[in-house]
């Protein structure tokens, strides 16, 4: 009778724990209206990555950032979130509603992944992923940074952080020496 009763909450724990996995991702409205409210609470900017599970380049830009000799000064300065895009059909159950919409909004179509927007407390856009060469940027011009690894495009990634957070000079030149890493 014991184990009946065991293996029959083994298996309720396991369906809920099935269903729960494989919830819909919030929508980008959703996240957008918390992560605003919570930027203007922490007096922050919001910091949103495009990325997708099968994108080597997200997760390395993932990865750097959350470097821990680094983390803290992303997090410091930006409410950061992530919106999955572009995923293979067995994995759109992955996909954030409203997620490609807001990146066609903002210039990021046939841009690549890692693709970022940062937007002000208000939900104004300041910067976004794009660069042009020989000028510095925050917007609107040029084509997608991904995950900056020449030193051109590590420097125009912190030339966006620079002028979109309160991050020193000592603290960027600590974020470009992360992303100098191979």
């Amino acid at each position: 009778m014991k184990i009946k009763t065991l293996i029959s909450i083994i298996l309720i724990v396991l369906f809920f724990q099935n269903i729960k996995a494989q919830e819909a991702p919030q929508s980008v409205e959703v996240i957008m209206k918390n992560a605003l409210q919570q930027a203007k609470k922490q007096n922050k900017n919001v910091f949103v990555m495009f990325s997708a599970s099968w994108c080597t380049w997200c997760k390395q830009m993932d990865a750097k950032m959350k470097t821990p000799s680094i983390n803290n000064l992303f997090l410091d300065n930006y409410i950061i979130e992530h919106f999955t895009v572009f995923e293979q059909k067995t994995k759109q159950h992955l996909v954030n509603p409203g997620a490609e919409e807001l990146l066609v909004k903002y210039g990021g179509k046939n841009q690549g992944i890692p693709f970022y927007l940062i937007f002000d407390n208000e939900g104004n856009l300041i910067a976004d992923s794009k660069m042009v060469k020989d000028k510095e940027v925050l917007k609107g011009e040029g084509n997608n940074i991904g995950c900056p690894g020449t030193p051109y495009e590590i420097d125009a990634f912190a030339y966006k952080l620079k002028e979109t957070s309160n991050l020193t000079d000592k603290e960027l030149l600590a974020i470009a020496a992360i992303f100098k890493q191979n």
